[in-house]
């Protein structure tokens, strides 16, 4: 059956949520979380709205790491009732810089813009749409429930996993989550996971004019290169079920050499992310990398070995117990919600599915928007997946809560 879901009040839900440029770390990812604390009390649900006590969660053995600076973070959590919810919606709230204004169509990141049947604005797939579908749902079917369910709207996703981490953290669980990341069309059930590593190649600084003299950082890296290509290659051949094609892929994102056009330079700084594996614990993974990096046929590095550091968050692998009855209930909401049959599958990009999946809660992600609209200039959503979200969010708290 259909359950009605406002269009018009999505719509202004998403045009207020992406107005605040909540960034990582800035003072937007604060207060956004204080406008869905207001909305879900709107909403009629018990909000816990606090501010996280970053020295521990930093101290914390677990903790997830942190890519940018922040000074204070907030949770948010609504809750319908007393005891466990059965479910968990999830969210997160922060999204990545926009770059140049000037590339976007209309030239405002932090407006909502409407046409050709999607929505534009930072974070609209990547997951505001998520977020105000999860809100659509509570609003067309909250009051019919009579067992507890939560809203878990969280910040720091982006880099590391802060705000779920620190949700956890005070206690806030349950039986099952749904996140809405973006899934085009299909169920996440299990997730890959990837650490940020940083590569510092030296060599031997000249002259430009007395090249031969000089040893670049420059070609040095290209040997760290073709040994990076090979162990992707190497760690991608086989993957298991429900992975397809390179699932933990080796990326180069940023490199830096040099401080002056006619000298040979002598610092080559590489940085990127390392994909892992369901059941590679960090201290495995790094290891490989390590012992790859290390095993580079070339005598300068004998001298001079390339120094490898880990910075950053820290996402582990995650997924769904195997049979686990969340995973029928999820697809059978998502086929009421009019979702051609959708199959659970797995993501090769790191999320929040794994703290929760780690806190002993069965875990899937359902969302609108397909994963290369996320971080894009001009991200857009459909407006009709948002909605279908919405509905399928809908039923499945009607059967797990109703």
């Amino acid at each position: 059956m259909g359950i009605p879901i406002d269009v018009d009040l999505v719509r202004r839900d998403l045009a207020q949520i992406v107005s605040y440029a909540s960034v990582g770390g800035s003072e937007a990812e604060s207060a956004v979380q204080r406008w869905c604390a207001a909305t879900m009390q709107g909403l009629g649900l018990d909000v816990d709205l606090w501010p996280f006590d970053l020295d521990a969660l930093r101290a914390d053995p677990d903790y997830p790491g942190e890519e940018v600076e922040r000074e204070e973070a907030w949770g948010c959590v609504g809750t319908s009732g007393d005891g466990t919810p059965r479910l968990i919606l999830n969210g997160h709230v922060d999204v990545v810089p926009p770059g140049e204004h000037e590339w976007w169509t209309g030239h405002d990141p932090w407006y909502l813009h409407e046409s050709g049947g999607r929505w534009y604005g930072r974070g609209v797939c990547d997951m505001k749409g998520g977020v105000v579908a999860i809100l659509a749902a509570v609003r067309a079917v909250g009051h019919q429930l009579e067992r507890p369910f939560a809203v878990h709207t969280v910040i720091g996703e982006e880099d590391g996993g802060l705000g779920t981490f620190g949700t956890l953290k005070r206690g806030h669980t349950g039986e099952a989550c749904l996140i809405a990341e973006p899934t085009a069309g299909q169920i996440v059930s299990a997730n890959a996971g990837s650490l940020t590593f940083r590569l510092e190649v030296r060599g031997k600084a000249t002259h430009g004019s007395m090249a031969g003299y000089g040893i670049s950082a420059v070609d040095l890296y290209e040997h760290v290169r073709m040994a990076l290509r090979d162990l992707d290659a190497r760690r991608n051949a086989n993957p298991p079920a429900p992975f397809e094609d390179r699932p933990w892929p080796i990326s180069v994102g940023r490199v830096q050499a040099g401080d002056w056009p006619s000298t040979v330079p002598d610092l080559l700084v590489a940085e990127g992310r390392f994909g892992t594996m369901p059941g590679e614990t960090f201290a495995e993974a790094t290891a490989a990398f390590e012992a790859a990096i290390a095993a580079v046929d070339e005598p300068w590095f004998r001298e001079h070995p390339v120094e490898v550091t880990w910075p950053g968050g820290r996402f582990a692998a995650g997924s769904l117990p195997s049979g686990h009855p969340f995973g029928d209930e999820t697809v059978a909401a998502a086929i009421e919600a009019g979702f051609d049959r959708p199959t659970l599958v797995g993501a090769p990009y790191g999320s929040d599915l794994r703290q929760y999946a780690g806190a002993g809660v069965p875990t899937l992600q359902l969302g609108p928007g397909v994963i290369d609209q996320a971080h894009a200039v001009d991200e857009s959503v459909p407006i009709d997946e948002v909605v279908r979200c919405a509905e399928a969010y809908a039923h499945l708290l009607l059967t797990r809560c109703g």
